[in-house]
């Protein structure tokens, strides 16, 4: 569809059972009264009397995306409004939705509408699954905290062995509790062991995904980096969406909130902590990651000591984290190798991935010779003859790389 200069700007400002539409023009008259609809009403509606010379705005929302991709294929664009723009319209002494419609559409109108990005599909849906593998964690992490406390509200001991094991469950029910107590217990024994089923098998989508498209071109390059496995990888990639849209590793850490806050005015210069904007989760799993770098890479290892010596521990930590970050943006717009990576310990990584995701779905490869087309894809499979995995050695055979070179001559 031919778009065109917008003319017409309209607000949908959403709520959970309806959405209510209003527009002005770029005078800010209004020439589209608010108007309120239900959501199949709405569907409708828009493709009738929506216009390609119309610039659309709507709140972020759990149903935004769904409104988003209604609306998109019938205007000139569509603008999500970011979270601090609506505070514009609630911090309003008088409110009510033709108001707050009239003003989100004029703050459209007047170019001030701080849009937010718009994850394509395989984004949204890998978000959904992260943050859905999150909450079974975290509900499993309670009901593991509750279980605990029985034990210590009565000076137990545990039999060797994983506390919650299907083994120990005999030892657990054996337990001489109060009837009430005994009956929460086995509740949530019950509930842990169900919890812990439903996370492998979210974590096993998650390590499937990091196998297809568009996922698998972009993974060996930050599984390289320390302190990163599949699942965090796919947290990291799935919190930036698209790495081009941060011209600078310096964006990327402010999106994280690993950047420093800055107090600068008047006779006044101070800069604080971080500032813990951006997606937090990110932030964490950088962290994360921080303290597995130090621990077994001698690069951040140094790093780490060098700065704790400096500024403590936690804020340490943090600049690694910070750090890391900036390698991460660095391997993913250039598409390379990590500078500090440790070829070998890249190769065991890369080996573990494979061997626990298996081939590319639908095709039965070899595992050495996955493990060369990622390593040639780092440019690392000239530096690699062999790889020490679990106890054995694995030599990367002249066939292998002939049957790889075969391959591309024929890609090509």
């Amino acid at each position: 569809m031919t778009t065109s200069i917008p003319t017409r700007f309209v607000a949908l400002d959403v709520h959970r059972k309806y959405l209510v539409v209003g527009a002005v023009d770029a005078g800010q008259k209004v020439v589209l009264s608010p108007r309120r609809f239900g959501f199949e009403a709405f569907e409708a509606w828009a493709p009738t009397h929506l216009t390609p010379s119309d610039l659309v705005v709507l709140e972020a929302t759990a149903n935004a995306w769904l409104l988003y991709d209604q609306v998109k294929p019938f205007v000139a664009d569509v603008l999500v409004a970011h979270p601090q723009a609506v505070k514009l319209i609630s911090a309003a002494r008088v409110k009510t939705d033709s108001r707050d419609t009239i003003k989100l559409a004029s703050l459209l109108a007047a170019n001030l509408i701080p849009a937010i990005w718009v994850p394509p599909h395989p984004v949204r849906e890998l978000r959904a699954l992260v943050a859905h593998r999150k909450r079974l964690v975290q509900q499993r992490t309670q009901a593991g905290n509750r279980l605990h406390g029985v034990l210590h509200r009565h000076n137990l001991t545990l039999p060797p062995g994983k506390p919650f094991a299907a083994h120990q469950r005999e030892w657990w029910l054996s337990l001489d509790l109060p009837a009430s107590e005994k009956l929460r217990l086995q509740q949530d024994l019950s509930l842990y062991q169900s919890l812990e089923e439903l996370v492998k098998g979210g974590e096993a989508e998650l390590s499937r995904l990091s196998t297809c498209h568009p996922w698998i071109k972009q993974v060996p390059f930050l599984i390289q980096l320390p302190g990163l496995g599949v699942l965090s990888v796919m947290s990291v990639l799935v919190a930036i969406g698209d790495i081009t849209r941060f011209p600078s590793a310096k964006h990327l850490v402010g999106y994280a909130g690993l950047g420093a806050s800055i107090h600068d005015s008047g006779e006044t210069h101070r800069g604080g902590g971080i500032t813990k904007e951006g997606r937090s989760d990110l932030r964490g799993v950088m962290v994360e990651a921080a303290w597995v770098a130090v621990e077994h890479h001698p690069h951040w290892k140094a790093q780490f000591e060098r700065l704790t010596n400096r500024i403590g521990k936690q804020k340490a930590i943090v600049a690694v984290a910070r750090k890391l970050l900036v390698a991460t943006w660095h391997v993913l717009i250039e598409q390379e190798a990590d500078s500090n990576a440790h070829i070998e310990a890249v190769a065991r990584k890369l080996m573990n991935w494979i061997a626990h995701t298996g081939a590319t779905p639908g095709k039965k490869r070899d595992r050495l010779l996955l493990l060369y087309e990622q390593l040639d894809r780092l440019g690392l499979s000239e530096e690699v003859e062999q790889v020490d995995y679990y106890g054995s050695t694995y030599r990367l055979s002249t066939k292998q790389k002939l049957i790889r070179a075969a391959q591309q001559r024929k890609e090509t």
